[in-house]
C-alpha cells in the first residue's frame, strides 16, 4: 500500500471510541485540525467567577498508572501488583492531581497558558482502583489581584464510580505571567514559616507509627526529574505545549530550560508521604504546599519533613509535619508546606 493510500485508510478509520484516560482526548487529532478551537484565551480579564470546569470522566487504566509511575520514577508495587486494599491494584496517591489542576483547559486554551502555580492543597479520602471510571469536576471560585498579578482559585474533586470521594483539590494560580520574573518571591506564609531546618539532635524515622514523637524527622528522599518525565507529565501526549515541555516556550517565559510543574513536585511529596504513612495516607492524608522557586529539569532535589505535632484522636494518632523540597545544586527551597495523616491505632 502506498503512503497516500495508507494515510487515507487511517483517516477512514476515524477515532478509537474506547473510554479515554486523558483529560482531553488526543485521538481527536485524527479528525480535528485545531484541538483548542473555541476555547477562551487564558487571561485574567476572561475569568468568570464562579465558572464551572467539567464534569469529565476518565478511566484509570494500566497505561495511565504506568505513565504516572514513569513521570514520578515511582514504581510502587501497590500500583503495579497488589495493594493492602483488598489485594486490588490502585493508582498513586497523586495520580489524579494534575487532571484536577488542568480542568481549566476544558474551557481555556492550555497551549496559550503561561501561568505560575503558586499553591496546592489536596485531601486524600480513598484510593482509586485499576479500571475505575472517575468523574472529575471543579470550578473557579475566586479571583483577585496582588502585587500586579492576577490570581485565580480553583476547587475540584475526583469521585469514584460508587460516588465516594477519592481526592479533593484547591489550587491557586497566576493565570498568565512571566514565570522567570515571579519565582522566588518568598518562603513564608501567614500560617507558619517553614524554614527547612532540621534540629541537630532529631531522630530520623523511615516509617510513622504510634511511637512517633514531635521533633522526629522523616528520612529524606532524593529525586531528579528529567526533561522526558516533565514533558510526559505536562501533557505532551495530549499535544499541549507549555513551559514544562517545550524549550522555546520556556525561554519566551525568561527560563533557561523547561521547569518542572509544581504539581509534579506534589506527586513526589505524595510518594514520600506514602512511604512514611503507608495505606493510611490514602484515606486520611492532607497536604498544602506553596511553590517558592522554580525547578529546572535535571536538577536534583530532596524532600524532607519534620514532625511538628502528635495528637491522640479516636481514629488513632494524628501526625502533623512541616515539609519541603530543596534544590541540591544551590540549597534553595522550591516547595514548602504542611501535611498530616492519621495513623490508625
Amino acid at each position: 500500500m502506498s503512503l497516500e493510500n495508507d494515510a487515507h485508510a487511517s483517516g477512514a478509520r476515524g477515532i478509537d471510541r474506547s473510554p479515554r484516560r486523558d483529560l482531553t482526548d488526543p485521538r481527536r487529532a485524527i479528525e480535528v485540525e485545531d484541538l483548542e478551537a473555541g476555547l477562551k484565551e487564558p487571561v485574567f480579564e476572561n475569568l468568570a467567577i464562579p465558572e464551572a470546569l467539567g464534569p469529565v470522566t476518565v478511566t484509570v487504566d494500566d497505561h495511565k498508572i504506568k505513565r504516572f509511575a514513569f513521570t514520578q520514577d515511582d514504581y510502587d508495587p501497590w500500583t503495579l501488583d497488589a495493594s493492602p486494599f483488598g489485594g486490588r491494584r490502585i493508582g498513586h496517591a497523586c495520580l489524579l492531581g494534575n487532571d484536577l489542576l488542568q480542568l481549566f483547559t476544558l474551557v481555556y486554551a492550555g497551549s496559550k497558558t503561561v501561568g505560575f502555580h503558586t499553591e496546592e492543597q489536596m485531601w486524600f479520602d480513598s484510593p482509586v482502583f485499576l479500571g475505575e471510571r472517575v468523574t472529575l469536576e471543579g470550578a473557579y471560585v475566586e479571583a483577585y489581584e496582588r502585587r500586579g498579578q492576577g490570581y485565580v482559585v480553583m476547587e475540584a474533586r475526583a469521585t469514584g464510580e460508587d460516588g465516594r470521594s477519592i481526592v479533593r483539590h484547591r489550587g491557586v494560580e497566576i493565570l498568565r505571567t512571566v514565570p522567570g520574573a515571579v519565582a522566588g518571591r518568598g518562603e513564608g506564609t501567614p500560617d507558619r514559616k517553614v524554614t527547612g531546618e532540621v534540629p541537630a539532635d532529631a531522630r530520623i524515622v523511615a516509617r510513622v507509627d504510634g511511637d512517633v514523637r514531635e521533633g522526629d524527622v522523616l528520612a529524606s528522599m532524593d529525586k531528579t526529574f528529567t526533561a522526558e518525565q516533565a514533558a510526559v507529565f505536562s501533557r505532551i501526549g495530549e499535544y499541549v505545549r507549555n513551559i514544562h515541555n517545550d524549550l522555546a516556550i520556556a525561554r519566551a517565559g525568561r527560563l533557561r530550560v523547561p521547569i518542572v510543574q509544581g504539581q509534579q513536585q506534589v506527586g513526589f511529596l505524595g510518594q514520600y508521604l506514602t512511604a512514611a504513612f503507608g495505606r493510611d495516607f490514602f484515606t486520611s492524608g492532607w497536604l498544602r504546599v506553596k511553590f517558592v522557586n522554580t525547578l529546572e529539569v535535571f536538577e536534583p532535589i530532596r524532600a524532607t519533613a519534620l514532625v511538628t505535632k502528635v495528637e491522640r484522636v479516636p481514629e488513632g494518632v494524628r501526625v502533623d509535619v512541616d515539609l519541603w523540597i530543596r534544590r541540591l545544586c544551590d540549597g534553595k527551597l522550591t516547595t514548602v508546606g504542611w501535611g498530616s495523616c492519621t495513623v490508625k491505632a
